[in-house]
């Protein structure tokens, strides 16, 4: 095994050694406890509180954006009640927005039956009517956000009074602004208009129109009760577009609650699979659990395993809760990996059960159980809560929350499967030691006895199971597992074969091709409409909105903070080439479209300085002048400069600028990404603004997070890993596969339509942990072998994983797969990632490192060993180290030359240890030893019984040793001792049976636990040859050691029977 640190190997497996001796002896306690636990901890949820700001969740808790928007408020706090502009807020607010375009065939929205429809529209909104819980009522013109006394409004509508003219050719709008001729109002086109054709800075269609109206949302009580008129207003409006109230237009609706409401609306699209999700996955793992024993089946064990699961995730959010952890939506998806990580550990445990002994009492079987299986779960449990808990530390508040809930329930399973399944499994040994059927609990007979009573075929196939205690080893109740065997030979063989090997290295190469690939394409950031429900209203708005208003997206503020004398020309130069630099980049307009009241005073300074007879040369005069000339209250730029409390110096400035052609998620972090670079490269200290630059930072830190975490991950896993399985190549190719897979899990997550975000940053992390569960066995299994060719370490890795991890990657699919029918982007992905986490992992298991290991693993380089040729005796027993005297059956079958019952073949059992992960097998009740060894003779029974049959009773032993033959263990001594006259051994072994003979009539047990054990026949009895002092006088054969090259002169453990 390379280093041999297995001391956390050794403690585990003693630990979990007592606790199975513990759980065996008082079950009850181990189930009621859990019970009782889980009720208290359910109590939490009357403290649940739910969590849906998608601006706390999908921002980073400590992101540019928040700072930035801390300095801007700090020197210009928006007053909705009195001095509002919409281009200059700091947070949505309390808003509703509508964009509307024409439903005819005409698409041109400047026609008189569209403006006076979007009048009507517009009336509809101003009165609607809310009604408070405690039946206060209002409409919007109490409510709404006013500049100087008068709400907010839509001046474009005034466009009502001259639509006649513009429709009919006679007026032409001209582009960006335009002053009313009836009101003298200037209207700003490309804040209403979206998609608009201009030829020659004429404007001669427009697709869509939007609207807006804001609320006052100063105080608490102001945002609750804006709050409540956004509910009302997507009601109204949404009931009048579904009943087509309006002939001619056509209007998608939003407002600032919309995307809670879809968290919400989510959240509830999950709850009803939990039903469904529970009982496939009981029926899946009371089929799975089942065998044709119907003694040794455990269905109901499979059912508990679930049961189980949902206790402990419910335990778990309980737990989390009572913390003080505020809950979100995206946590339903926990329950459903729950339930599959669950159901693998259960099969896993029920696997150890079966490779324990059945003659054993319950207790001990149990504590064997929870030995074998200790490192396996605890590595599985231990991998999946540490990549959890890597996931706190990451800087999105959603990713945080939902790694606490789920390393909280993957901790929880853990136990609850320790314990309450551990109690259940007990309770089910006591029945299976009874011999009891595991749907009725009555008692039946074993297959083998039903067939001596001749019971009916349908008593057989239904009602027969477990082992007589007379002949535990009979095959007819000990089958092989049929799946089992074909992961062994067939498929074995199938990878083994050279073309096999290069063809399944090229399908790996063309992954990586495709994952590469992927990796090139992949697109960063959360998408508002991803956030919704795939009917939503929300999303048609989402649609609009990026066909028509993408190309003047952004109002953008740049704030310069800090006691400057803007008086002197060159800190107005500097300003001044600061707005230029940023108006030069590729992602903002020119100069037409920034508000500068720098720019715009000093440029109205000196050109009307001959009748304005003012000077700004000195700070006092120019803070004099500039209240005086230009910052008059209703004048916006006296909202951009902010006085100290003498008002004698400017603490702080700011001007806007605007954002053009921005389209995709890419786009707008790379439009972040420069305009923050301009501003920190200028000597003043500015910065710059916008409410979705909050957002817009997770496209900045989700990709170097991600990667953090990989890596982070990867060497965590690699670690635990070498902790749990001390092996250097071990740890190193379960880092490989990690990778592997991750990069696969990457690529392919962008050619599945999967943005990099917060949501499939909780996968990745997610996946880290189940990337090592398949691979990390496989790898250990192969290095465990003590095969000696490449060839046989995978036959038996096969052997023993195969089962499981086509089991385990069934279970964990199934467990999400009704993720996928929530019709949400949140859960689809958590689908979409777990399906491609769980299958890579899978062919990594099963296809490509059990090649890699058998070209590049141990003995890989080594030559082939010449096979040496053998005695048919030696080459009927499986273990070259240990030689044992055959057993000899004499009886009417031998002389008649008819062929040996299946109880005349002597069994050998060796000491071999699990490899790895377990089986979830149903092949055997005997230990992992008995298995490999059984499976051996049974192959072979036929050249036992032709081997017996050319013997005759009395004949010398020269019939173990046929001439022409090279038998180069059995050495002279044995053959001396195998010479001696048959009747001088027979007399020693007649005292030996007047002494059996006194110890009621039935067997001398052997020393050897795992010694076979025969049926008791009239007319025969059987002597054990044993080292006790009826035989110290009897010459002893020599017995080999575990090397051949070490003899020592003991005697050999036979079993012998006479008629």
């Amino acid at each position: 095994m390379g280093c041999k640190l297995t001391f956390v190997d050794d403690i585990l497996n003693r630990s979990f050694y007592k606790l199975g001796l513990l759980v065996g002896r008082n079950p009850g306690y181990f189930i009621i406890i859990p019970v009782l636990l889980t009720l208290l901890m359910v109590t939490g949820y009357q403290r649940i509180n739910y969590e849906m700001d998608p601006e706390y969740l999908f921002s980073p808790v400590s992101g540019q954006g928040k700072y930035e928007r801390r300095i801007v408020e700090e020197h210009f706090k928006v007053n909705y009640s009195h001095r509002f502009n919409v281009g200059r807020i700091t947070r949505a607010g309390r808003f509703g927005r509508t964009i509307i375009v024409s439903k005819d065939n005409n698409t041109n929205m400047l026609r008189a039956e569209v403006w006076k429809e979007l009048r009507q529209l517009d009336e509809l909104v101003q009165n609607i009517t809310v009604t408070l819980p405690n039946g206060e009522t209002f409409t919007y013109k109490e409510e709404c956000a006013k500049w100087e006394g008068q709400c907010f409004t839509n001046d474009i509508l005034n466009l009502d009074k001259i639509i006649e003219e513009v429709e009919r050719g006679d007026l032409n709008l001209t582009f960006p602004i335009m002053f009313n001729p009836v009101t003298w109002e200037a209207h700003a086109f490309p804040v209403y208009f979206g998609g608009s054709t201009v030829v020659d800075d004429t404007i001669v269609s427009v697709p869509a129109v939007q609207l807006v109206w804001f609320v006052k949302a100063d105080t608490p009580l102001q945002i609750q009760r804006g709050a409540a008129w956004e509910d009302a207003f997507l009601d109204a409006v949404g009931v009048a577009e579904d009943t087509g109230r309006f002939k001619h237009i056509s209007i998608a609706r939003f407002a600032s609650r919309t995307l809670d409401h879809e968290l919400e609306k989510n959240t509830r699209t999950v709850v009803p699979f939990f039903s469904s999700t529970f009982i496939l996955m009981g029926i899946f793992s009371i089929v799975t659990c089942m065998m044709a024993d119907w003694v040794r089946s455990k269905p109901w064990l499979g059912l508990l395993g679930n049961i189980s699961a949902v206790m402990a995730t419910a335990a778990a959010f309980g737990c989390a809760i009572y913390l003080g952890i505020s809950f979100i939506g995206i946590n339903l998806a926990a329950p459903f990996l729950m339930i599959g990580i669950g159901i693998d550990d259960t099969f896993v445990m029920l696997a150890a059960w079966r490779r324990t002994s059945p003659k054993l009492p319950v207790p001990e079987r149990m504590a064997i159980m929870l030995s074998e299986a200790a490192v396996s779960i605890t590595i599985t449990s231990v991998t999946d809560m540490l990549s959890f808990f890597i996931g706190i530390f990451s800087p999105f508040p959603s990713v945080q929350i939902f790694c606490m809930y789920s390393g909280l329930a993957v901790c929880f399973t853990f136990v609850w499967h320790l314990t309450f399944f551990s109690g259940c499994v007990a309770v089910s040994g006591y029945r299976e030691k009874q011999n009891r059927h595991t749907m009725t609990f009555l008692k039946v007979l074993p297959e083998s006895r039903a067939r001596k009573e001749e019971k009916s075929w349908l008593y057989r196939a239904f009602c027969s199971g477990g082992i007589d205690i007379a002949d535990p080893d009979n095959p007819i109740d000990n089958r092989e597992h049929c799946i089992m065997a074909f992961f062994r030979d067939t498929m074995a063989n199938i990878l083994n074969n050279n073309a096999v090997k290069a063809f399944v290295i090229v399908i790996f190469l063309a992954y990586l091709a495709g994952a590469g690939y992927g990796v090139t394409n992949l697109k960063e950031g959360l998408e508002r409409r991803k956030l919704s429900k795939v009917d939503s209203y929300s999303v048609e708005f989402f649609d609009r909105e990026d066909l028509y208003y993408r190309e003047f997206p952004y109002r953008i503020q740049v704030v310069i903070s800090g006691e400057y004398n803007y008086s002197d020309p060159k800190i107005q130069d500097e300003v001044e080439q600061l707005t230029q630099s940023l108006e030069n980049t590729s992602y903002i307009s020119n100069s037409l479209y920034t508000e500068s009241w720098l720019r715009t005073f000093v440029n109205y300074v000196s050109r009307n300085n001959d009748y304005l007879n003012v000077t700004i040369d000195n700070e006092a005069d120019f803070i004099q002048n500039l209240r005086e000339l230009w910052l008059f209250p209703a004048n916006p730029f006296s909202l951009d400069v902010k006085f100290n409390e003498a008002g004698d110096r400017i603490v702080a400035s700011r001007f806007l600028i605007q954002a053009i052609n921005i389209s995709g998620t890419n786009h707008e972090k790379e439009m972040v990404k420069v305009l923050r670079d301009v501003v920190a490269q200028s000597p003043l200290n500015a910065s710059v603004f916008h409410p979705y630059f909050v957002f817009f930072d997770q496209f900045e830190l989700v990709k170097p997070t991600s990667i953090q975490n990989l890596c982070y991950g990867a060497l965590m896993m690699m670690i635990t890993s070498f902790i749990f399985i001390p092996n250097i190549l071990c740890s190193l190719w379960v880092a490989f596969s990690i990778i592997s897979i991750e990069i696969g899990v990457v690529g392919y997550m962008a050619l599945w339509d999967i943005n990099l975000d917060s949501i499939s940053m909780i996968n990745l992390i997610m996946c880290i942990g189940f990337s090592v569960d398949f691979t990390a066995h496989i790898c250990y299994a192969y290095m465990a072998s003590k095969a000696k060719s490449p060839n046989e370490r995978v036959s038996e890795c096969l052997y023993s994983l195969g089962l499981p991890i086509v089991q385990g990657s069934f279970s964990t699919i199934l467990g999400v797969v009704a993720l996928l029918l929530a019709d949400s982007y949140i859960f689809s992905v958590f689908f979409k990632m777990v399906f491609m986490v769980i299958f890579f992992g899978a062919m990594h298991g099963l296809f490509l490192l059990p090649v890699l290991l058998s070209l590049f693993g141990p003995g890989s380089c080594s030559k082939k060993h010449e096979d040496i040729k053998m005695s048919k005796v030696d080459k009927s027993f499986p273990h070259p180290y240990c030689i044992p005297h055959p057993q000899l059956v004499l009886n009417d079958q031998i002389f008649n030359g008819k062929n040996v019952g299946p109880n005349g073949v002597y069994k050998i059992y060796g000491d071999d240890k699990d490899l790895g992960i377990g089986t979830s097998g149903e092949d055997t009740s005997e230990s992992s030893s008995n298995q490999s060894q059984r499976r051996q003779i049974g192959d072979n029974d036929r050249k036992y019984d032709l081997g017996w049959k050319r013997s005759s009773y009395g004949q010398n032993s020269s019939q173990f040793q046929p001439s022409g033959e090279l038998d180069p263990y059995v050495l002279e001594a044995d053959r001396a001792w195998m010479r001696q006259p048959y009747d001088d051994r027979r007399g020693a072994d007649n005292y030996r049976r007047s002494r059996a003979a006194s110890r009621d009539d039935d067997w001398v047990r052997p020393a050897r636990k795992t010694s076979d054990a025969g049926p008791r026949r009239e007319g025969t009895y059987r002597v054990m040859r044993a080292h006790s002092h009826h035989n110290l006088h009897r010459p002893r054969a020599p017995r080999r050691s575990n090397s051949h090259h070490n003899l020592e002169h003991l005697d050999y453990v036979a079993e012998m029977r006479f008629p």
